[in-house]
C-alpha cells in the first residue's frame, strides 16, 4: 500500500523543505505531495529543487485557485490517481 502525505502550501519557503525531510525521516516509504497554491516567494521552486532529489516527493502546482480547503481536495484526487 502507498502512503502518501498531502501538504498545501503557501508562502512556506523557511519550512518546506524541513518539513519534507522530517515526514521522509519517519517513513522512506511515504510519499509527498506539496499543492502549492503558486506561492510569491517561491515554495514551488525549492519543492521543485527537491523532487531532483527524492523521487518520493511530488508537486502540484496550482496557478488559478486558493484556499486551503480546496488545496486539500485537490490533492486527496491527486493522490488518488
Amino acid at each position: 500500500m502507498k502512503i502518501m502525505v498531502v501538504l498545501p502550501t503557501y508562502n512556506e519557503i523557511e519550512n518546506i523543505e524541513n518539513i519534507c525531510k522530517e515526514i521522509l525521516q519517519v517513513n522512506l516509504n511515504l510519499e509527498i505531495l506539496v499543492v502549492d497554491d503558486n506561492s510569491p516567494d517561491g515554495t514551488y521552486k525549492v519543492v521543485e529543487n527537491l523532487q531532483k532529489q527524492n523521487k518520493n516527493i511530488h508537486l502540484l502546482l496550482r496557478t488559478t485557485e486558493k484556499g486551503r480547503g480546496s488545496a486539500g481536495i485537490a490533492g486527496f484526487k491527486k493522490a488518488l490517481e
